[in-house]
């Protein structure tokens, strides 16, 4: 009896990585559906709803909190979808500039929090599965998403700081911050949306180049953790 509980109690973190691990994939799917989905209609008015974004801030949040249930992580989580659900009250009863600036702090914060929890679920040591290769997955693409809430913080501080990215259209603001972020962080850039600003310019230097050190930086990274759990497991 005494073996078969120790081996239960052994077995208990396996389980609890098994379980955490399928959460990557399921944020993944979730951030790709807000980025190449909701976000788009809603920009061009097939989805009327203005509390979307809270929706899919609160099931980040949801999935972020399960993979790490640490105080820090809780105390930044809440205070993100506390940001969240104030700036769609405000939109809903007077919207403004305000509103705008909420949800970018909001996305800033949810971002920051998965960018340390993933980076750590999907950099831990053990076995590379097909879980932590979307998790790196996500990673870039919060990366992408991050850098737009700041390109949204410049664009609202500084009107024409990014030129053909009006602030006033609040509509189509995230499609427009969003299409321009990616195409910075690949290296697209079709110039049809340009940084004017100096601090706008600076940080789209800084998101390209994180966009190409990165895949490689990842790649590398990727190889040791495998050869490292297959050297250990041999």
């Amino acid at each position: 009896m005494a073996i078969r509980r120790r081996r239960a109690r052994l077995s208990l973190p396996k389980s609890r990585d098994e379980i955490r691990d399928p959460l990557l994939s399921i944020l993944t799917l979730l951030l790709i559906a807000l980025i190449f989905i909701v976000v788009p209609l809603h920009a061009a008015g097939a989805i009327s709803a203005e509390g979307y974004g809270f929706v899919v801030v609160l099931l980040l949040a949801s999935c972020a909190l399960t993979q790490s249930r640490r105080w820090s992580v809780i105390v930044a989580l809440l205070f993100g979808i506390g940001v969240a659900a104030a700036a769609i009250v405000l939109r809903s009863n007077s919207p403004s500039f305000v509103d705008l600036y909420l949800d970018a702090v909001a996305t800033l914060i949810i971002d920051a929090v998965l960018i340390v929890v993933v980076t750590q679920a999907v950099f831990a040591p053990g076995k590379i599965t097909i879980h932590r290769i979307n998790g790196a997955v996500l990673l870039y693409l919060t990366i992408g998403m991050t850098f737009a809430g700041l390109f949204t913080v410049v664009a609202l501080a500084s009107p024409g700081a990014i030129s053909n990215l009006d602030a006033t259209e609040m509509r189509g603001l995230a499609s427009r911050v969003i299409y321009f972020s990616f195409t910075t962080l690949t290296s697209v850039g079709y110039g049809d949306i340009v940084p004017v600003h100096p601090v706008a310019r600076s940080l789209a230097n800084l998101e390209a180049i994180v966009g190409q050190l990165f895949p490689a930086t990842l790649l590398a990274r990727l190889v040791t953790l495998e050869l490292s759990e297959r050297s250990s497991r041999s």
